[in-house]
């Protein structure tokens, strides 16, 4: 597990836009940004900020972030439960 220590202010900043916990909203949206410029996948992103992958997907679309899950994605994701069920 990986931890990212950020700066008062800036956990501050998200708080007054954010009715959730600061640190997981600040989580979440650098995740997504992580996602969006498509240095980490979904399920990547979702591991990272802790958060369920179904969340997750619901709060990139909040923020009208496009998925790009497709049939490449879906092999991946088959794989990896392949791998967890063995």
């Amino acid at each position: 597990m990986r931890s990212l220590d950020l700066p008062n202010e800036l956990l501050q900043a998200v708080s007054q836009f954010s009715c959730c916990n600061p640190p997981t909203k600040s989580a979440k949206l650098l995740a997504l940004e992580l996602f969006r410029a498509e240095k980490v996948s979904l399920g990547s992103a979702a591991e990272l900020c802790q958060t369920p992958i179904e969340a997750f997907m619901e709060f990139a679309a909040e923020h009208g972030v496009p998925l790009h899950y497709g049939v490449a994605e879906l092999e991946e994701d088959r794989r990896a439960l392949a791998k967890l069920r063995a």
